[in-house]
């Protein structure tokens, strides 16, 4: 009898301990489903496609990431932007979600599609203050700004891509217009279907730990600017600009990351890099791209910079 007690007893652990055991498991795989990232990180400088969009100036970045195991994502990021590229707003907050798959007949052969929207809260083109009229001594008037209609900066793309260990390829096409770029905002019609490409490489090299980072894009605007388009009877952009309407230009990025720990802390990466794209005539500080669209400088002077030149930018985030 105690035998027999005993035993029961003993089959009665073991089959409460499988079934615990299967219970765990069974959450850990629906965990397993889905997971949760954050990260946050700061720059010398916000680059985006080759252009600086903090006005060459340092400025926090931060997100989160929701990915599932069958290849579904979405997630927000943010980060800090100038004004005098996008008056009255001085943040970006990205929205976006896609599938990331593989090719099961090529190993290590991936893809991607997704749809991304850039996100400027608060800021539109109806708060332009940019380009002004020029006296009769040929300097700007600041008491004649030109202000255009239209809408907000907001963005939306669609996005297909290719990978193949470490180097993949993308393409972008604009399911609206290009940052609120059309004909009431002085463009010689809709840049809807503005498309960028770009080619990406993340080669680990055998050293330290570091990471070869090189990037090339391609912008192409369907659009460029109209140089009859008037307000009021003033012409856009202002006779002190360049002549420069079309906006296309290549861009390129190479550089080196590293990830590593701080104390107990895993998840950091820093990185060096070096960015730079071309078509100076409309980015440049003489261009309608490099020109403050708040209309402030000295002397009532549109202030402006060289937004696509040359730059080594440092990064410093983690992701947990």
């Amino acid at each position: 009898m105690r035998q027999s007690i005993l035993l029961t007893a003993v089959l009665s652990a073991m089959s409460f301990a499988q079934v615990s055991y299967a219970a765990e498991e069974a959450k850990e795989e629906a965990k397993s489903d889905w997971t949760a990232t954050g990260n946050i990180g700061v720059v010398s400088d916000y680059y985006f496609r080759g252009i600086s969009q903090s006005w060459h100036k340092p400025t926090v970045q931060g997100g989160m990431d929701i990915t599932h195991s069958s290849g579904f994502y979405t997630g927000l990021w943010g980060s800090g932007v100038t004004p005098n590229t996008y008056p009255d707003a001085t943040t970006e907050i990205d929205i976006y979600a896609g599938y990331n798959g593989t090719i099961p007949t090529v190993e290590k052969l991936g893809y991607t599609v997704g749809i991304y929207g850039y996100l400027y809260p608060g800021g539109s083109w109806k708060k332009y203050r940019g380009s002004t009229t020029v006296d009769v001594n040929g300097n700007p008037d600041p008491n004649r700004p030109l202000t255009p209609g239209g809408g907000r900066w907001d963005t939306y793309e669609a996005n297909v891509g290719v990978s193949y260990d470490w180097i993949s390829a993308k393409l972008s096409y604009t399911l609206t217009d290009w940052f609120g770029a059309d004909k009431s905002t002085g463009w010689d019609g809709s840049t809807k279907g503005s498309t960028y490409v770009e080619l990406n490489a993340a080669y680990p090299l055998p050293w330290w730990d570091l990471t070869l980072i090189a990037h090339v894009g391609r912008l192409n605007v369907s659009g460029k600017l109209d140089r009859t388009f008037s307000t009021d009877g003033i012409n856009l952009p202002s006779d002190s600009l360049s002549k420069a309407t079309d906006p296309d230009y290549t861009d390129w990025k190479i550089g080196l990351s590293k990830a590593f720990k701080i104390g107990a802390t895993e998840g950091w990466n820093a990185g060096v890099y070096w960015i730079e794209s071309d078509n100076s005539r409309y980015w440049g500080y003489r261009g309608y791209g490099g020109s403050s669209f708040n209309g402030k400088g000295t002397n009532g002077a549109v202030e402006s910079k060289n937004l696509n030149d040359g730059r080594l930018v440092l990064t410093l985030g983690r992701t947990f």
